[in-house]
């Protein structure tokens, strides 16, 4: 059963893959955001875990933006959920009742385009998608075709993109490496979760399907989002004039929102009441992996 030990656990098995950072020696503590506003002047926010949990809102979280906004804080959202474009993400947050704007936010989809190497002319790039997704965003002349609507592209394709893990199964992924290890290609995840905290629990998510990819290959993966640079680079690219040690990174995971965080030289907010670790005291976590965050709150 995938929960909070496992999903911890699987973390710390793959933390060479990881960022290396420097943390606080202590952790500050509060109830939520409110209590951090002296610390900084803008906020990273991760969405699963701090905005919603799956498709609803956290509660209080609407309210919590505005607050923040009224008090001047700079506000950009960065996620690795892939499975949307950007305008879809941002409709679902307007759905949700955040205010959001273009922007403001930043998903791991976009980081991987926007760096996505060409193929040789003629092939194509088979996607691990969510049903529906055409793609629309993808850089010009770059084509992508869903793999689970064409198997030959296990063969065929030029390269794969990990974007999503709602149509994926353990039997796909033994496909893909064995089609990996007949036929080395390139492997972009542009969502390296393990996991994401939905509302019935934790699912599977396509940075997991890529580690056990690598451990059967022992190829060469390339991560698009967090905990690693290529994601806050841009994302602090949308804060200009604020100073890094101004900035907070708020995520409710120590591997990815505050190690990605602290790796990026900025602050760093973890959030328990909603994500990871809903339920559990996560300090032994936080001193077993010695990931520690600038602040623990318990709510957004």
């Amino acid at each position: 059963m995938i929960g909070t030990e496992w999903a911890f656990d699987r973390y710390e098995s793959v933390r060479a893959t990881l960022p290396e950072a420097e943390f606080p020696l202590t952790s500050r503590s509060g109830h939520d955001l409110g209590d951090t506003v002296d610390d900084y002047d803008a906020y990273i926010l991760d969405a699963f875990g701090v905005l919603n949990r799956g498709e609803t809102a956290i509660e209080g979280a609407v309210e919590r933006m505005a607050a923040l906004r009224a008090l001047g804080k700079r506000l950009v959202v960065l996620t690795n959920a892939a499975s949307y474009t950007r305008a879809e993400v941002l409709a679902k947050y307007h759905r949700l009742g955040f205010d959001f704007d273009a922007s403001e936010v930043v998903s791991s989809r976009d980081v991987a385009f926007a760096a996505l190497p060409e193929l040789p002319a003629g092939q194509v790039w088979a996607a691990a998608a969510a049903e529906g997704d055409d793609f629309s965003d993808a850089p010009v002349g770059a084509r992508i075709e869903h793999l689970s609507d064409d198997p030959d592209l296990l063969r065929n394709a030029g390269g794969f993109l990990l974007l999503s893990s709602a149509r994926w199964s353990a039997a796909e992924t033994t496909a893909l490496t064995e089609a990996l290890l007949d036929n080395p290609r390139p492997l972009i995840v542009a969502n390296p979760d393990l996991v994401a905290p939905r509302e019935d629990g934790l699912s599977v998510e396509p940075g997991l399907i890529a580690h056990e990819i690598i451990e059967r290959t022992g190829g060469q993966v390339a991560f698009f989002g967090k905990p690693f640079g290529n994601a806050f680079e841009i994302a602090l690219a949308r804060l200009p004039g604020v100073s890094r040690d101004r900035v907070a990174m708020v995520g409710d995971t120590l591997h990815t929102d505050v190690l990605g965080g602290a790796a990026a030289g900025i602050g760093s907010v973890l959030i328990t009441d909603h994500g990871l670790f809903s339920g559990q005291d996560v300090a032994p976590y936080i001193t077993r992996c010695a990931i520690r965050p600038s602040w623990i709150v318990a709510t957004t």
